[in-house]
């Protein structure tokens, strides 16, 4: 048993969506999530930009004496070499290869689409993970960078306008390769599912990073006995105002919504 608590962190609010699904699947968990909403967006910095900004905001979680790391941002995943997270003091799970393994056990005609922030397409990640698990499957890639902005503005729900004709572009050369699989590369995207299903063809199955990357975490905290036994809670800390914070993380944590909010400075915090 151990009750220290799952450490989660993203560019901006996006990896609530993973806190909604640890919630699901981990209830008796605490979770303490940074949201690094004064840099957001990590999706078009320079790699280099990336990962200092991904290891300020793991040494910040780190601070909270977690007892494991979640990267609930495919951008960082995509970027944050094994090299460093293999140093860290506790377990390191990312959505990147939770999800790709997924979308290789889902996959029936080896088609493969993924969509993500352009530094994580560009980055490749997905598909090295992917013709690791399966060689001669055929990816699909296509960078999506509108689809953030949206979800953060509201522009959600089955046939919004706005996010169905964006969507429509952005799909279109994915749909005509008849991927069978579409790997929503971003833990934004979720929250517009139903938008890119009805837009991609309802037969193309949708992976869910964040629903993944909780279920690899149950696994990892069971099988190295780190499982808590009381009633979760959870604790938020943005780097930027917290005014909106509530009316935004009720969108994506859904019924799971609750919890403090607080802002910090990094530099300060560390």
């Amino acid at each position: 048993m151990d009750n220290r608590p799952i450490g989660v962190f993203d560019s901006g609010l996006g990896g609530l969506t993973a806190v909604r699904e640890l919630k699901r699947v981990l209830p008796q968990e605490n979770i303490i999530y940074f949201g690094d909403t004064g840099r957001v967006p990590y999706g078009g910095r320079s790699p280099s930009t990336i990962l200092q900004y991904a290891k300020e905001d793991i040494a910040f979680l780190l601070s909270k004496d977690v007892k494991c790391v979640m990267a609930a941002c495919g951008t960082v995943s995509s970027i944050l070499p094994t090299s460093f997270t293999d140093t860290l003091p506790v377990p390191f799970i990312g959505v990147v290869e939770a999800a790709a393994n997924a979308a290789a056990n889902a996959t029936c005609n080896r088609k493969i689409g993924v969509i993500g922030t352009a530094a994580t397409i560009r980055s490749k990640s997905y598909e090295q993970h992917l013709k690791h698990r399966l060689p001669d499957c055929q990816i699909f890639a296509r960078a999506c960078p509108m689809f953030v902005p949206l979800v953060e503005n509201g522009y959600l729900g089955k046939g919004n306008p706005i996010t169905t004709a964006i969507a429509k572009e952005y799909l279109i050369d994915l749909s005509n390769a008849e991927v069978d699989t579409l790997i929503l590369g971003c833990t934004h995207y979720p929250l517009i599912a139903d938008i890119i299903s009805e837009v991609i063809g309802s037969t193309v199955t949708l992976i869910d990073p964040g629903k993944e990357t909780a279920d690899a975490a149950l696994q990892i905290l069971k099988s190295q006995n780190l499982l808590a036994e009381n009633n979760g809670s959870a604790s938020y800390f943005v780097s930027d105002s917290v005014n909106s914070f509530r009316s935004i993380s009720n969108r994506f944590l859904e019924e799971y919504a609750g919890g403090e909010v607080a802002q910090i400075d990094l530099t300060q915090a560390l």
